[in-house]
C-alpha cells in the first residue's frame, strides 16, 4: 500500500468523525469547535497507533516471533478492545494536573481553544517524530501540548512546576529501570542457560520458572493498568473479589501469582514435550519463547489501550463536556463515540503508519531474537508495575526503548569477553599502538627529532585505528546514532509540543474572535 492511498485512508476516518460530531452537535453554539476537536482526536489517535503501539509489538517483530501483518492483526484488536472494555467512563480534563484550571476563569471556550491547541499540537509532533524514526512518550506530548495551550491562556503562573520536575526526571528514571531489568533477564537467561553445557537439561529448569513469572507480571500489570477502570463491575459479577473501588497492589500481586503458580504447572510438561528430541541449539532454546512473546505483545497491547487511550480522547471528552454545559470541569464523562474514536484511531494508525516504528524499535537499535525481546517484554511490564507503587514517573516507551537499548549494551558487554577475528585484530593494533609510545618516550635529544616527528604521525594513525576498531564492534550491537537520535527526540518532546500548542492556542483564538 503506497504514502497515497494511506492519507486518504487516514484522512477518510478523520472526516467520518467529523461528520458524526457535526451530527451530534447540530446547531448548537460553538458546534464547530467540537467537530473541528474530534478531527484533531482522530488524528491524534492515528498518530499513537502509528508510534507508541510500536513498542508493545516492535520485540516480537524484530525476534520473528510475528511477522509484521501479524503483530499488526493482534495490537488492533487489543488496543481496540483494551479501550473500549477498560478504558474507564471519566477522565481527566487538565491531563496530569499540570496546569491550574482556574487559569481558564468561567470561559470554557478559552478551554476549547487550549485543548484543541494540545490535540492538534500532540499530534503533530507525533507525525514528526514517526516520520524521524524516533519512538517518543505520547503521554509526554500531550502534556506539553496542554502546558502550551495553558500558558498562552493564563501565563505561566499557571504551572505546577513540581508536576513538570517530575515529568522530567522520567527522562531518566524510565529508560534507566527497563534496561536494567531488561538486562538481569537476559543475564538470567545466558547465564543459566546458554552458558550451561547441557542446555536442553537446563532450558527445562528454567524455562517454565521464567515464562511463570512473566505471566505473573503481566497479570499484576494488566490488574493495575488495564482493569481499574471496570473494576466495580467486575467485583459486581464475580463477588469473590475483594470489593474495592479499583484494585490495589495487594489484589493485583495476588492475582499475578496465582497465576504464575498455573502458568508454571501448565507450561513445564509442555516445554518438557517440545524439547524432547530437539538439539541444544541456539536457535532452538529461542523457539521456546516464541508463545509467551505473542502473548505479551497481546497483553501489552490490551493493558495500552485500556491506558493511554486517554491520551488521545481526554482532551476531546474535556471539548465536548465543556462545550455541552458551558463551563469547565475537572473531570469529564466520555461517550462511548469519543472512546470509540480513540480505540478503532490506534487501530487505523498502527496498521497504516505503524511498521515504519515496529521495524525501529525490533530491528534498527539492536539485533533482537526470542530471548532478548522476551527480556524486554518483561521488563516493560515488571518496570510499570513496580514505579506504579513508588510512585515514580515513567514512560511506557521509554520503559521499551531502554530495555531495548539495556539487552544491547549487555551483549556489547559479554561478548566483548570473547575474542573474535575483530578484537584480536583490536589487541594487535593496541599493541602496536603501546609500542610507538614506548619508542616516542625513550627519544630525548634533539638528534631524534626527526624520528619523534615520524612516531607522532604514526601515533596520531594508529590510535584512529584503534578507535575505528573499537566504534565497529560497538555499532555491532548498539548503533550509537540511532540512540543519539532517540534520546534527543526524547528531550525535546515536552516543549517542541508545548511551543507548537501555544501558536495554534493564539490563531484558533484569532479566528474566533
Amino acid at each position: 500500500m503506497n504514502n497515497t492511498i494511506k492519507m486518504i485512508l487516514g484522512a477518510g476516518f478523520a472526516v467520518a468523525v467529523a461528520i458524526y460530531a457535526n451530527s451530534i452537535m447540530g446547531q448548537a453554539p460553538h458546534g464547530a469547535f467540537l467537530v473541528l476537536a474530534a478531527v484533531f482526536g482522530a488524528y491524534m489517535a492515528m498518530n499513537i497507533g502509528a508510534n507508541d503501539v510500536a513498542n508493545n509489538v516492535g520485540p516480537a517483530v524484530g525476534s520473528g516471533a510475528l511477522t509484521i501483518g501479524g503483530a499488526i492483526i493482534i495490537a488492533s484488536i487489543f488496543e481496540a478492545g483494551g479501550a473500549l472494555v477498560a478504558g474507564g467512563d471519566v477522565v481527566g480534563t487538565i491531563k496530569k494536573g499540570i496546569i491550574d484550571p482556574s487559569a481558564f476563569g468561567n470561559d470554557p471556550m478559552i478551554f476549547v481553544y487550549a485543548m484543541s491547541a494540545a490535540l492538534l499540537s500532540a499530534a503533530l509532533w507525533l507525525n514528526l517524530a514517526t516520520w524521524l524514526k524516533a519512538p517518543v512518550s505520547t503521554t509526554h506530548s500531550i502534556v506539553g501540548g496542554v502546558l502550551g495551550g495553558g500558558v498562552a491562556a493564563g501565563g505561566f503562573a499557571i504551572v505546577s512546576w513540581g508536576t513538570m520536575g517530575k515529568i522530567v526526571a522520567s527522562w531518566v528514571i524510565s529508560p534507566l529501570l527497563g534496561g536494567v531489568i531488561a538486562a538481569i533477564f537476559l543475564y538470567i537467561i545466558k547465564s543459566q542457560i546458554l552458558y550451561k553445557e547441557d542446555k536442553l537439561t537446563a532450558a527445562k529448569k528454567i524455562v517454565p520458572i521464567l515464562v511463570a513469572v512473566m505471566a505473573a507480571a503481566f497479570l499484576t500489570y494488566l490488574t493495575l493498568k488495564g482493569l481499574k477502570h471496570v473494576w466495580k463491575d467486575l467485583t459486581h459479577i464475580l463477588a469473590f473479589l475483594p470489593q474495592t473501588k479499583k484494585p490495589t497492589f495487594g489484589i493485583a500481586l495476588t492475582l499475578g501469582v496465582i497465576g504464575g503458580i498455573v502458568t508454571y504447572f501448565w507450561t513445564k510438561p509442555r516445554v518438557m514435550s517440545k524439547i524432547s528430541g530437539m538439539e541444544g541449539s541456539r536457535a532452538n532454546i529461542n523457539l521456546l519463547f516464541t508463545i509467551p512473546l505473542i502473548f505479551a505483545a497481546a497483553l501489552l497491547s490490551f493493558a495500552h489501550g485500556a491506558n493511554d487511550v486517554a491520551n488521545a480522547v481526554g482532551p476531546l471528552a474535556a471539548v465536548n463536556d465543556a462545550l455541552t454545559h458551558l463551563a469547565v470541569a475537572k473531570k469529564a464523562a466520555i461517550p462511548l463515540w469519543v472512546m470509540a474514536v480513540g480505540g478503532i484511531g490506534i487501530s487505523i494508525g498502527l496498521a497504516l503508519f505503524g511498521p515504519r516504528l515496529i521495524r525501529t524499535v525490533g530491528s534498527e537499535i539492536t539485533e533482537l531474537d526470542q530471548m532478548r525481546a522476551f527480556s524486554i517484554m518483561m521488563a516493560a511490564a515488571i518496570t510499570v508495575v513496580i514505579a506504579s507503587q513508588l510512585g515514580l514517573p515513567v514512560s511506557s516507551t521509554h520503559i521499551a526503548v531502554g530495555a531495548v537499548f539495556g539487552v544491547g549494551f549487555l551483549r556489547e558487554w559479554l561478548d566483548s569477553k570473547n575474542m573474535d577475528e575483530k578484537q584480536h585484530k583490536l589487541k594487535i593494533e593496541v599493541e602496536k599502538q603501546h609500542k610507538l609510545k614506548k619508542e616516542l618516550a625513550e627519544l630525548k635529544t634533539e638528534e631524534d627529532y626527526k624520528r619523534q616527528i615520524e612516531l607522532m604521525e604514526s601515533l596520531k594513525a594508529q590510535k584512529k585505528r584503534v578507535k575505528n576498531i573499537k566504534k565497529a564492534l560497538r555499532e555491532n550491537y548498539v548503533k550509537r546514532d540511532m540512540v543519539k537520535k532517540i534520546v534527543a527526540a526524547w528531550i525535546i518532546t515536552v516543549p517542541a509540543a508545548a511551543v507548537l500548542s501555544a501558536i495554534i492556542f493564539f490563531v484558533l483564538e484569532g479566528v474566533a474572535a
